[in-house]
């Protein structure tokens, strides 16, 4: 056995240790069903800042993105504009809903939706949305952690004895410990994964030769067409490297499964409704739980603005694009190899048709040199992949319990009885997630793809509870319905059910599938809602709403503020990840210039992304900060009960 693979297993040791600690512990303090969904809404301010970010940035951020950053280039690296996106959905929804689950005592989303609409079509979906998002996207972060450990250790374990051994651990501390668990645990998941990330940044950008080489050899791929994509062909606003542009605007392909789009996928409208998947995240039933777990929301201005948009923000647009772009001239690129362009032949030319090996690989550049530091990087790999499974497996054992087994089988369950059936959910959750990445890992990316899409489908029902009372339980409903149906029918999974029936194929006219689904969510929403309004039913609505205008609504010297607010945002959309983002490809140099052309000495694609990541994460504090969507209500909020569960719902918001 090498020394690397001793390093491997020793840090694991170490990490599982803290993992079973939490574990134990979490169970001890979770006297109450309140203690073991949502930690007693007593989740700490950095607990959540680091737990919350962890979840968000999952091992999908370690291992994947780096390879498509590798697979596509800087018109791909858009992608890492969801370090904003994805606590925009936090801005927008997070405070209103703590508000909201502190006041009525809500546990779940289900509970919350079903209470303020006065139904359970709605709180169906949303457990059904949670299984979809839970599974899958669970799945592909355990298959990817077998994997690792197969890489790593050179085959000596299997990847599928690796995957369900690594999990067994995830498993029996979340099941045991509750979301305090989760929390504390992710707490130290999230530094692994940052640091993680840079270590892996700078051990590809030395060997690459550093800062000035990389920059150097990009100028010189610039000037060819080499590569998976060729050249923008025009679509770019003029002929320039797939690697370093974004082919247009839009392209009117008949999608993806019937004709490729020229110069590469990533158009504005693809990069923009790509970011609509992302945001989610935080839309997914699991963040509604993350939110009612906090004590106050002080914390989340911090998360979305410091921790998420401008730290994590900072290492995906540099450390992030180091890994991707070195690849190439590292031996990676079995093109750029023959037209003598790689510098060395020490990355396997075998990324090219799995760019998720290429992250291991770096690792294993310094296995003989810092046998150690391999077994550090694994480990934060392995954090980085459980961090976002353990929080969905903890909140859909959650909704499971409460929003299913206690409302429909066993209304007066006790709080012993909901903790053993939560840690049945957790069960249910982690074996399915691996059945599924055992026996049909096809299926898994697939359905791994929808899974943020399907998320995002939950603006629409939380954009009614927290904004607009107008939305009727039928709209929402059926809107939730549509939505769902329309992702589906525009990605992997409806092509391969319905094939030639479907004659647009996945995603078309470059319009990814979230995009899509939410069109059609919110036409179907509207029309409904027109057609369904009831006096009754929005009075009752509109003691929700008054309470949040009371609790959240911004001081009438900040109103003025808000077309401000309106503007910015739009203008960030439309330039930064939207169609107004061709302009990068060109504006501090054309790609095929030459370094001693570009303003900044580097791709003017890159300057751009890293132009809008800091104006974006002024947008964010404008927006968290000085609009007072994430601060602390000036107005206390007082709960109408003490414990989740045990008053009924529309009681409780009737009081």
């Amino acid at each position: 056995m090498s020394a690397k693979v001793i390093w491997l297993f020793a840090f694991v040791a170490l990490y599982w240790t803290y993992c079973i600690y939490w574990g134990i512990r979490g169970a001890r303090m979770a006297k109450t069903a309140s203690d073991y969904f949502i930690a007693g809404r007593q989740l700490s301010l950095w607990v959540f800042v680091l737990a919350a970010t962890a979840t968000s940035f999952s091992g999908w951020t370690f291992m994947g993105h780096p390879g498509l950053v590798y697979r596509d280039g800087f018109q791909y690296a858009y992608a890492s504009f969801y370090t904003i996106t994805i606590p925009f959905t936090g801005v927008i929804f997070l405070k209103r809903q703590w508000m909201l689950g502190k006041r009525f005592g809500y546990v779940t989303p289900g509970e919350m939706l079903a209470d303020y609409f006065r139904g359970d079509f709605i709180r169906i979906l949303t457990v059904i949305v949670a299984l979809f998002f839970s599974i899958p996207y669970l799945g592909v972060q355990l298959g990817a952690s077998g994997f690792l450990f197969n890489v790593l250790t050179d085959g000596l374990v299997n990847e599928n004895f690796g995957m369900w051994v690594l999990s067994i651990v995830v498993l029996v501390y979340v099941a045991s410990g509750g979301l305090r668990a989760v929390a504390y645990v992710d707490t130290v998941q999230c530094i692994l994964l940052a640091l993680g990330i840079i270590v892996t940044g700078i051990i590809a950008l030395n060997a690459v030769g550093g800062w000035d080489a990389l920059n150097g050899l990009m100028a010189k791929l610039g000037q060819t067409d080499i590569g998976k994509w060729g050249t923008t062909k025009g679509y770019g606003g003029g002929d320039y490297s797939a690697y370093l542009a974004v082919p247009g605007v839009i392209q009117w392909t008949a999608g993806l499964g019937k004709e490729t789009p020229v110069g590469g996928l990533w158009t504005g409208i693809m990069v923009l409704t790509y970011m609509f998947a992302l945001m989610g995240i935080q839309s997914a039933p699991a963040f509604t739980m993350w939110s009612f777990a906090n004590t106050n929301p002080r914390p989340f201005a911090a998360q979305q603005v410091w921790a998420s948009s401008f730290a994590i923000g900072l290492i995906l647009f540099f450390f992030t694009a180091f890994q991707g772009m070195s690849a190439h001239f590292l031996g990676a690129s079995p093109r750029f190899n023959d037209a003598g362009i790689a510098i060395l032949n020490i990355i396997p030319d075998t990324v090219a048709a799995k760019p998720d090996s290429l992250v291991p690989h770096y690792f294993n550049l310094i296995g003989d040199t810092m046998p150690w530091l391999v077994g550090l990087l694994a480990v934060c790999a392995l954090a980085a992949m459980q961090s976002t499974g353990a929080a969905y497996m903890s909140t859909a054992g959650g909704m499971l319990t409460r929003d299913l087994y206690k409302r429909y089988l066993n209304p007066e369950a006790s709080h012993v009885t909901q903790k053993l059936f939560g840690r049945f959910g957790v069960a249910f959750i982690v074996i399915s997630a691996l059945l599924v990445a055992t026996f049909s890992k096809d299926a898994l990316v697939l359905l791994g793809g929808l899974a943020v899409a399907f998320g995002l489908q939950m603006w629409v029902p939380l954009a009614a509870v927290c904004y607009f009372p107008w939305i009727t339980r039928a709209g929402a409903s059926w809107g939730l319905v549509a939505g769902l149906i329309g992702v589906a029918m525009t990605d992997s999974i409806g092509v391969d059910l319905f094939g030639a029936a479907l004659p647009w194929g996945r995603w078309p006219w470059t319009i990814h599938s979230a995009g899509w689904g939410i069109f059609l969510n919110i036409g179907v929403c509207a029309a409904i809602s027109a057609m369904t309004q009831n006096a009754e039913d929005h009075a009752h609505k509109m003691k929700f709403h008054n309470f949040l205008h009371e609790h959240a609504g911004l001081p009438e010297s900040k109103r003025g503020l808000i077309p401000i607010a309106w503007g910015i945002t739009l203008a960030w959309f439309f330039f930064g990840i939207g169609p107004g983002c061709v302009i990068g490809n060109w504006i501090f140099g054309a790609p095929n210039a030459g370094i001693e052309n570009w303003t900044f000495g580097i791709p003017s694609i890159w300057a751009w992304q890293i132009l809008f990541w800091l104006l974006g994460v002024g947008m964010m504090w404008f927006l968290a900060y000085k609009m007072e969507m994430s601060t602390v209500p000036t107005t206390e909020v007082k709960a109408l009960i003490e414990d989740i569960g045990d008053t009924k719902r529309g009681e409780a918001a009737s009081s």
